[in-house]
């Protein structure tokens, strides 16, 4: 995974890296939650078969924290809390990022067998995302 920003991480963002374990045999990485995951995980979804030149998430959450990783392929993610900005290529399964509420999030440039995986620490609830970005800007500016 490389960054490809001057920036800072934007805030409260941080790379979680998971334990990895490779051998002839393949690689497995794992986490755990509260100790490689920063939260108890409520939900966890998967994205894959993504259209080309469409866009994934291209929103922000009220309250929900997220971690995401690439499973297989590669993908650009920028996050944006308001102030910094930076853009990530997604392209190694035991690295992913922590994204915290009120940081806006957009994934894009999917490759052909791109796939994410995305662990939730929140149960869905349609009223805790924000897909206006005005309303976001105006969220984190109070």
């Amino acid at each position: 995974m490389g960054i490809n920003s001057q920036f800072k991480m934007p805030k409260g963002c941080r790379l979680i890296e998971l334990p990895l374990i490779a051998d002839e045999r393949g690689a497995l990485a794992f986490g755990e939650c509260e100790r490689h995951i920063p939260f108890k995980i409520e939900r966890v979804f998967w994205t894959y078969n993504i259209t080309d030149g469409l866009t994934r998430g291209d929103h922000a959450h009220r309250t929900c924290s997220m971690v995401i990783f690439p499973l297989g392929g590669s993908f650009k993610m920028e996050v944006d809390d308001g102030e910094e900005q930076i853009v990530l290529e997604m392209n190694d399964p035991h690295v992913g990022i922590l994204i915290p509420p009120l940081v806006w999030c957009k994934l894009y440039d999917f490759t052909p067998n791109a796939a994410c995986v995305s662990l939730a620490s929140e149960l869905y609830s349609a009223e805790d995302y924000i897909h206006d970005y005005k309303e976001f800007l105006m969220l984190v500016k109070d």
